[in-house]
């Protein structure tokens, strides 16, 4: 069931780089659909939070849940967006997942979490994968602008994963994110022109805060409490095989082979990973 969560959080996640797409031809600047994320968020996950009588936190455990907001949801929302603008959903997606390199050595360090012949080769398959993606000749383009938003949106996003092993065995999800995201959301406020908007605008605003921050985020982190956390982030790079496809079907946005055969390793370090996993109990 772990990768059954995970894999419904890549799916949603895989949909918002073309929904975000749609709002900034609706004329949403990228900052604005992060704070709308980040705001529409916060209140239904404290609506979440209140109900199910979960939004105690202990004082100690304050200062990493709010620095978690600041880097995890304010820098990490910007930073995708501004990906998506200026390099496109998918290849903003397949930057994202350099991450799970990153939270490979961060597991091992912070975790003590081995480093099996597997997941080395699932993680190296995957970078392979994303650097021939990104590397590719078709029609999406990969610029110094596009490169620097997705490589920092893959560093603050590899912080989900080790911050979700050391505090969600203490806190349900919808704790950390009833603090977590008003920081975001107020982080990105003063940075935001706020403009008019048409309900399309709306409507894809909502989604993006509805299933590609609520549920994926309630699915993800259902996962991750079943599995380490390299494995959750490697069988989650299946979200940029999503969004390559729908940036594809919806939004023409075309690969080259390189960037298709890209794609299939990354499907390929996640089949390698969910095999080696089968029988083992996290």
């Amino acid at each position: 069931m772990g990768y059954v969560f995970v894999l419904v959080a890549a799916t949603l996640w895989g949909l918002l780089g073309s929904f975000s797409k749609l709002a900034f031809q609706e004329g949403i600047t990228p900052l604005e659909v992060a704070f709308w994320r980040a705001a529409i968020g916060s209140v239904l996950f404290g609506a979440h939070a209140l109900v199910l009588r979960q939004a105690r936190v202990a004082p100690r455990d304050l200062p990493a849940v709010l620095g978690f907001g600041v880097l995890g949801i304010s820098v990490f929302y910007a930073a995708y967006q501004l990906a998506v603008q200026t390099g496109g959903a998918a290849l903003a997606a397949v930057l994202l997942y350099t991450a799970p390199a990153l939270v490979a050595l961060l597991a091992w360090l912070l975790l003590r979490e081995r480093m099996t012949p597997g997941k080395l080769g699932a993680l190296a398959l995957t970078l392979l994968g994303v650097a021939a993606i990104s590397l590719q000749g078709g029609e999406v383009r990969l610029s110094a602008a596009a490169l620097l938003w997705g490589l920092l949106s893959a560093f603050t996003y590899a912080l989900y994963y080790i911050f979700g092993k050391l505090y969600l065995s203490r806190y349900a999800t919808a704790t950390v994110f009833l603090y977590a995201l008003p920081v975001g959301a107020l982080g990105l406020f003063p940075l935001v022109e706020f403009h008019g908007k048409s309900l399309l605008a709306w409507a894809a605003v909502v989604f993006i805060a509805l299933l590609a921050t609520y549920g994926a985020n309630l699915a993800y982190y259902a996962g991750l409490r079943r599995l380490e956390a390299t494995r959750a982030a490697v069988v989650a790079t299946f979200e940029p095989v999503v969004a390559a496809a729908v940036a594809f079907a919806w939004w023409g946005e075309r690969f080259g082979p390189l960037g298709y055969a890209g794609s299939a390793l990354v499907l390929l370090g996640l089949l390698i990973l969910t095999l080696e996993g089968r029988g083992k109990r996290p």
